[in-house]
């Protein structure tokens, strides 16, 4: 999404004239409040990216040993809990939302487990009220990355509100962006407060530090970004909604194609569009279909591909042998997300589908 033009241009001259530009200004607060209204959430605090986030929940919750988290992720869930000095445990995935499998967390739960930190992958819920139960069991956290599940509701109720604390990304290719951006979410006035002094160096004060914070603030160019982009959020869900039902029609009966249908009672925010490669019933691989789109000008990507366990920061990890996580690993080797935005023409769509249809062309 862009913003209009001259209304971004107004916002910047007020920036400009008020000489007010970061450390939490008016369109920083204001976005806070707008943000918090629209979610449906008690309290929100901006960042400047996605990642710090989840490094700043991890430090607020004081959670040290073990975190059971996903492979089946963008890299920074594992590398923020590495950065707190924690060790990553991964647990297999479930096929119907690729979300942490949750009958596989209690085994692999120790005395050293911490905390749980499971991915709202693609938007799709993961099971909550399961994982949940399981937290409340053994006295665990859990902090939920849910960078993919702006204004995803289920049963009329914000997923971000499930856990101790929730996190998103602003993106640029997020469906609500700031450009660059995040924003950590919890639930109530005093951890809010100490979260605002957490990203704002520790600082509770003009010369009081009161604990070992980072420089993690959004800007007021950014939060008056947001406050644009907030008004059209609406109406590019719309459109990727209907996006995503012409993939549906076109691809459906398509033998050794997958994908998700929406959830029963849940709001979607069409984030990604993936689709699943079977080869034995496709006729070609994953990556066969990968760089045909390509040539023809089309560029999906293989999201996520390769899981973070086989990366070397984490592939000697005991959880993250590939037998320990047979769903993610052929998961991993069949996604493609196919292009997805709010401004995909009819055109664009027929494009992409032609090539998976008749991939040898």
């Amino acid at each position: 999404m862009l913003p209009d033009l001259e209304e971004f241009h107004g916002l910047l001259k007020e920036i400009w004239n008020s000489r007010w530009v970061t450390n939490m200004g008016q369109f920083h607060k204001q976005l806070e409040r707008s943000l918090a209204e629209y979610l449906k959430v008690p309290y929100i605090s901006l960042f400047t990216n996605g990642t710090l986030p989840l490094l700043t929940a991890l430090q607020a919750l004081r959670i040290k040993g073990e975190v059971i988290t996903t492979p089946y992720s963008f890299v920074a869930t594992t590398h923020a809990i590495w950065w707190n000095g924690c060790t990553p445990v991964f647990v297999d995935i479930e096929e119907d939302t690729c979300g942490i499998d949750p009958d596989k967390i209690e085994a692999a739960i120790t005395p050293r487990t911490t905390a749980i930190m499971p991915v709202h992958c693609y938007g799709h819920p993961v099971k909550m009220k399961r994982i949940q139960e399981i937290a409340d069991h053994y006295g665990l956290k859990v902090i939920y990355d849910a960078a993919h599940a702006f204004g995803v509701e289920m049963d009329g109720e914000s997923v971000l509100n499930a856990g101790d604390m929730s996190t998103l990304s602003f993106h640029a290719t997020k469906v609500y962006n700031t450009l660059e951006g995040g924003a950590l979410i919890v639930h109530d006035e005093e951890t809010k407060r100490h979260i605002d002094h957490l990203k704002n160096f520790g600082f509770a004060g003009e010369t009081e530090v009161v604990a070992p914070g980072i420089n993690s603030k959004m800007d007021e160019v950014r939060a008056a970004y947001g406050l644009l982009n907030l008004k059209q959020v609406d109406g590019a869900i719309e459109a990727r909604r209907r996006v995503a039902q012409r993939y549906r029609e076109a691809l459906r009966d398509i033998p050794g194609i997958r994908f998700f249908d929406d959830m029963p009672d849940v709001r979607h925010n069409y984030s990604y569009f993936p689709i699943f490669v079977s080869a034995k019933e496709y006729g070609m691989t994953r990556d066969e279909l990968y760089f045909k789109l390509q040539e023809r000008g089309i560029f999906g990507r293989r999201y996520f591909y390769p899981l973070i366990s086989t990366f070397n920061t984490y592939r000697n990890l005991p959880s993250a042998a590939p037998a320990n996580l047979p769903v993610a690993t052929r998961i991993a080797d069949e996604v493609i997300c196919l292009p997805m935005h709010h401004a995909l023409s009819e055109y664009d769509i027929e494009r992409v589908v032609s090539v998976v249809k008749n991939p040898k062309k």
